[in-house]
């Protein structure tokens, strides 16, 4: 958009088109938002912009989840726009979602004019202290000088360290404004070196590792954010190790290699549950122990040393003591813990050291796989979520999720064999993320295939961003599982509530399945198909697949009553994890 020498040279500019060119040379090239009364003079200045690409959402809180969809799925910066007061509040739950799971994503919003700061002027709302909380910077700006400065280090704070997200509110008169700067000032901001390991604690994590007899990988998000992917695997395979994903973490290690125990915690597989339960090393690589995957924190692991890898100083012995706390970059330390394992003397073959611990992971594998009853007369989710992983897995195929019974079944039962091919709500378990988040995907993606994977509760949260996708031509798939109610709630009513489904239930008699989700799909413009038995799934599913001109939408109605399995309660230990109604596995088969 200018030259070496242009840089270097002063030019007056809006604080609007300083705002704008400074995310161009950060590399944002997608927004999400809708325009308002405080933040319209940034809309204006688009027309001068035409490489930045603006996605009209039908709901702020879409255009946030949005922004964290194309963040999650590329490990670039995420951009939503909002005007002030409600369309800046509008953003919270999507900045407090992207801010429990390290997502870097910059919220612009507009304020009334700093004259009438503090006058409770109409839509005037303190926004950053609002988001303080769950934000890592927020600030507002009332000066169009200040407008670049500002912006820079905003991007800057999202994307180092542990990512998150940042806001910057921009009142009207600054963006009006003018200020005098060298477009070369406008640039992307440097980002600070991440840390990186120390040398002799790479040692002992590597000495541990290697006199270990039942060791663990425990991966986390953090190892998708830092793009480890290939120096885990290769830790994995050059000690034979037991790995486990958290939910942020699926795909991270393929779910096809021999060595992936699967998901642990409150939805784990009961071979990743027991194989930290009974681990006498754990070492958890991007992962925060948080309590769906510890369970009650006391009785965690309890008979094994930790090493922890964590770029957020504060995560290091927050909730468990390590014996060593890595304090860096996850690529580098485990690029470093390889390459010191190398230098250790020869011992037993990995596979034959660690015989004993594999043959007894591999007995829970057998005994206790993950399963569903199938039915004839009810079409079950779990066939559903298992056929569409199969159908339209591919190299160019990403899946997001809503919350609730759908997202475990789609982190249980679609293989997933790389990173950031899986995007859903972890830490703040949003209702309502798919259909957002599958648009920013395809955002990113335009040729590639999106699927979003929502229950018919979560889906009513936010599917009028099903009219943001034809608007902007962004054809996602989305699987709506219809059991007319809100899924995990009922269960948990089933189970710990003595069968008594207070409000959870979506239907009525006069209305079993409201709406008619199929027709609200069409009044939407996007093609829609209804589906209710297990023949017709793969015919739905490939017919959706193939549309590539507007958004499509399947309705699956299925079996009320199923439920995710396995589980453990909320609040007790990992050992107390329910494979079924009433029934428990025996930890310990081999000793």
């Amino acid at each position: 958009m200018s030259g070496p020498i242009e840089d270097l040279l002063p030019h007056t500019t809006s604080g609007a088109a300083a705002a704008l060119r400074v995310l161009w040379h950060a590399g944002v090239r997608v927004m999400f938002g809708i325009p308002g009364g405080a933040n319209l003079p940034l809309y204006q200045t688009l027309k001068e912009f035409p490489g930045l690409r603006h996605i009209l959402t039908r709901h702020e809180q879409g255009a946030g989840h949005a922004a964290s969809g194309y963040a999650q799925a590329t490990g670039s910066l995420g951009v939503c726009l909002a005007t002030s007061g409600p369309g800046a509040t509008n953003l919270v739950t999507a900045l407090m979602d992207a801010y429990m799971d390290s997502v870097p994503v910059l919220a612009l919003t507009g304020q009334v004019e700093a004259s009438q700061l503090g006058t409770a002027a109409f839509q005037e709302t303190d926004i950053c202290s609002i988001v303080a909380p769950v934000t890592k910077y927020a600030v507002e700006v009332t000066h169009a000088r200040d407008v670049a400065q500002v912006l820079r280090e905003a991007i800057a704070q999202a994307l180092s360290g542990r990512p998150g997200p940042v806001l910057v509110s921009i009142t009207k008169d600054a963006l009006t404004g003018t200020t005098t700067a060298a477009w070369g000032a406008l640039a992307a901001p440097a980002l600070p070196e991440p840390p990186q390991p120390a040398a002799e604690e790479i040692e002992r994590a590597a000495e541990l590792l290697y006199r270990a007899e039942r060791p663990v990988l425990y991966v986390g998000g953090g190892v998708v954010k830092a793009d480890a992917a290939r120096p885990l695997r290769d830790l994995a395979e050059l000690l034979n190790l037991p790995v486990v994903t958290t939910l942020m973490a699926r795909g991270a290690f393929p779910d096809s290699y021999r060595q992936h125990l699967g998901m642990p915690g409150m939805h784990g597989t009961v071979a990743a549950v027991a194989a930290l339960q009974e681990a006498d090393l754990v070492v958890a690589v991007g992962a925060r122990f948080d309590n769906r995957v510890t369970g009650k924190l006391d009785s965690f692991a309890p008979h094994a040393a930790v090493v922890q890898i964590d770029i957020d100083r504060g995560e290091l012995n927050r909730k468990r003591r390590a014996a060593v706390a890595l304090h860096a970059h996850c690529s580098p330390a485990l690029t470093a813990l390889v390459r010191q394992v190398r230098k250790l003397p020869p011992c037993a073959p990995p596979e034959r050291r660690l015989a004993e611990w594999w043959h007894q992971l591999d007995g829970y594998r057998a005994r206790y796989p993950l399963g569903y009853p199938n039915r004839d007369d009810e079409l079950m989710p779990q066939y559903v979520i298992e056929r569409l992983g199969v159908l339209t897995a591919g190299a160019a195929t990403v899946y997001t999720a809503g919350v609730g019974q759908h997202q475990m079944w789609a982190s249980q039962l679609i293989q997933h064999e790389r990173p950031r091919s899986f995007v859903n709500s972890g830490g703040a378990g949003t209702m309502g993320y798919a259909v957002p988040a599958a648009l920013g995907v395809q955002a990113a993606y335009p040729d590639g295939e999106v699927w979003a994977i929502d229950g018919d509760g979560s889906f009513q949260m936010t599917c009028q961003e099903l009219a943001t996708c034809v608007h902007s031509g962004l054809p996602v798939k989305v699987a709506v599982l219809n059991n007319a109610s809100l899924g995990l709630v009922r269960q948990w009513q089933d189970l710990f509530h003595n069968r008594e489904f207070i409000e959870s239930d979506l239907g009525s008699p006069t209305a079993p399945t409201s709406p008619d989700i199929t027709e609200l799909a069409r009044a939407y413009g996007c093609a829609a198909y209804r589906c209710d038995s297990p023949e017709e799934v793969d015919r739905a599913v490939l017919a959706a697949s193939s549309v590539r001109d507007r958004p499509a939408v399947i309705e699956f109605v299925v079996a009320k009553d199923a439920m995710v399995w396995p589980t453990v309660p909320m609040g007790v230990s990992n050992d107390e994890i329910m494979i079924a109604r009433g029934l428990r596995p025996e930890f310990g088969l081999e000793h």
